[in-house]
């Protein structure tokens, strides 16, 4: 009898675990929703700015502006970065945020990673899925836009204006943004101050 109502609760947890992941997905219908590609730009030393957060330097590389659609969204609270950046967006654009192409795909985010597989052939060539994604460590410039990224769904539009940052800490701590946007693997992902948010 035990072993029913383990099963039973478990099949009942999974249940809901399924209902409220679909929850908090936001449905888009297929078609490209993101057409341009992020906007990046060179920084001068009329246009730098100083970027400030209690035991880190930041040193802006570039601005950044990017209009994209979430893929996937991860929060992270123990790790060595996670007191400056707790939210990591996969984020799509061009081909990459129509759902008709993601849909074919799965997607996950694990230990600041960005995964993406598929079933027998990729829905795009892989070299489209590499330039029209990423993954992007997130730093808020205060704790309101941190709240609104913790709030931030998969398949919401996002529009992101900030900086791409290199960062330094405590105990060591080192962080070096990407700054093209076709790398992949270790130190492919941007890390951007985030200085304004919309979401749709």
């Amino acid at each position: 009898m035990r072993l029913v109502w383990l099963l039973l609760i478990l099949a009942g947890g999974t249940f809901w675990f399924i209902r409220d992941v679909q929850a908090r997905l936001v449905a888009r219908p297929p078609g490209v929703l993101a057409p341009h590609a992020p906007f990046q730009a060179q920084l001068t030393p009329e246009s730098e700015v100083r970027l400030e957060k209690p035991g880190y330097q930041f040193k802006p590389v570039a601005y950044f502006e990017i209009e994209a659609r979430v893929l996937s969204k991860r929060l992270y609270r123990y790790d060595a970065a996670a007191a400056i950046s707790p939210v990591d967006l996969a984020l799509g654009w061009g081909r990459m945020s129509d759902t008709a192409v993601i849909r074919k795909l799965s997607i996950r985010q694990s230990d600041r990673f960005y995964f993406y597989a598929w079933r027998q052939d990729p829905p795009i060539p892989v070299g489209e899925i590499v330039a029209n994604s990423a993954n992007m460590h997130l730093i808020p410039a205060n704790a309101s836009l941190e709240q609104r990224l913790r709030r931030v769904k998969p398949g919401n539009i996002v529009h992101i204006k900030g900086f791409l940052v290199n960062v330094t800490g405590p105990n060591g701590f080192f962080w070096r943004t990407s700054t093209v946007r076709a790398d992949t693997g270790n130190g492919a992902c941007e890390i951007v101050w985030v200085a304004d948010l919309m979401v749709r």
